[in-house]
């Protein structure tokens, strides 16, 4: 079933990946050739964030309803539509309807999988390949660094955009011919109104409010820099021009491939242990302060850059880890729901954190070379690590019966 349920799902999330990266590359180029400000530039990339969490609870409700295959292959294929419409817009306009079509189209990426694996794997086993889904989808995000930034000379960022939706309704047919649907358990007919009634009781469950939020705050800085912020870091604070940027983009990507496995495959060591399903997450957020700390410090030799932003990588993969740790406080069949319910926190977060980062950055004026002030950029991240901080104590302090 690994062929046939997680690859054609991962080569999904693989395209959600790249599209929600490849702003860290093509935003400076963007901001440029369009002259947009900073919290300009951060609004048009968050746009697909915020299209991406508005579709996260019809979304839960339509993967527990239809299965993973159809709900995947149908999003893909507006995915596709949406990356033409940005690639021949001609305007700020065409270019936020391009980003929130791409939004809602990539908005199953990971859920899909999540759901797919709750149906057809044993429980110690789902966090383990949801590792490996989200490794194959990690790559995504390495071939918008090194590769995209060689291709800009000769595609430009429309010749880019273009061939990333032919790529994604390739992904679109292969699901929707490759995935199988798992057949339903007998017992009475599911309704909508009965699917949306129980997404109505999550979200007014006190455990999904009690660890929600925090679970959500994992995956924001990832959310956040790499889909936009990371690529203006590197230049303004690090002093790296376009190559090498892109090179460690490319080296942060796949730290991130290697983190989805590490932490997956710990996760799941974890429960067959029977250690608390909130430790791994609460060890990686309790790095990432450290490490946003350590970049608030205005690095500038490559070697530290690289191994703060490597590290950062690796522990913020563990974003799946926590929707697979929530989704064990629910019963099983309400698996999507509770997934895509989290995911809409922490899109949200990085929303507003994407746009935030931008308003911040704005505060000073900008440099002689077009970027924005080191300053800003470490108040930014001071912001996000507070946040970060804030989750891991309450997931630490977590009540008993809930671990």
């Amino acid at each position: 079933m690994l062929a046939r349920v997680t690859i054609p799902l991962a080569a999904a999330n693989f395209m959600n990946q790249a599209a929600r990266t490849v702003m860290a590359i093509v935003g400076p180029v963007l901001a440029i050739e369009l002259g947009l400000s900073a919290s300009e530039l951060g609004m048009l990339a968050a746009f697909l964030f915020a299209a991406y969490a508005a579709a996260q609870l019809p979304l839960g409700v339509a993967l527990d309803a239809f299965g993973p295959r159809r709900v995947q292959a149908a999003l893909m294929t507006l995915a596709a539509l949406g990356f033409a419409v940005f690639a021949f817009s001609p305007d700020f306009t065409g270019l936020a309807l391009g980003r929130v079509m791409i939004g809602i189209g990539i908005s199953a990426g990971l859920m899909a999988v999540i759901k797919a694996h709750s149906e057809w794997f044993e429980v110690n086993r789902r966090a383990h390949l949801t590792g490996i889904a989200m490794a194959i989808g990690s790559l995504g995000s390495a071939l918008t660094t090194t590769p995209v930034q060689a291709l800009l000379p000769a595609l430009g960022w429309r010749g880019v955009f273009a061939v990333l939706g032919a790529m994604t309704f390739a992904v679109a047919v292969w699901i929707f011919f490759a995935v199988p649907d798992k057949p339903r358990a007998p017992g009475p007919a599911r309704t909508l109104m009965g699917d949306i009634a129980v997404s109505g009781r999550i979200l007014a469950s006190r455990n999904f409010w009690r660890y929600g939020p925090a679970m959500g705050t994992l995956s924001m800085f990832n959310f956040a820099y790499l889909g936009l912020w990371a690529g203006p870091w590197l230049r303004d604070v690090a002093g790296m021009d376009g190559p090498a940027r892109a090179g460690v983009l490319f080296l942060y990507t796949l730290a991130m491939v290697a983190g989805s496995m590490i932490t997956g495959s710990a996760s799941s060591r974890a429960s067959i242990a029977g250690l608390p399903p909130f430790i791994v997450p609460v060890v990686c957020l309790g790095a990432m302060v450290v490490l946003q700390i350590g970049m608030m410090l205005q690095p500038s030799h490559a070697a530290v850059v690289i191994v703060l932003w490597g590290a950062a990588a690796v522990f913020g993969a563990a974003g799946p880890v926590a929707y697979v740790a929530m989704g064990q406080l629910f019963p099983p069949e309400q698996t999507g729901r509770v997934s895509t319910a989290v995911n809409m926190l922490s899109l949200g977060g990085a929303f507003l954190v994407q746009a935030a980062i931008g308003w911040i950055l704005d505060l000073w004026p900008r440099t002689a070379g077009g970027g924005w002030d080191p300053a800003g950029y470490s108040w930014a991240l001071g912001l996000t690590a507070a946040m970060q901080a804030v989750a891991a104590v309450v997931l630490a302090t977590a009540p008993k019966q809930a671990r």
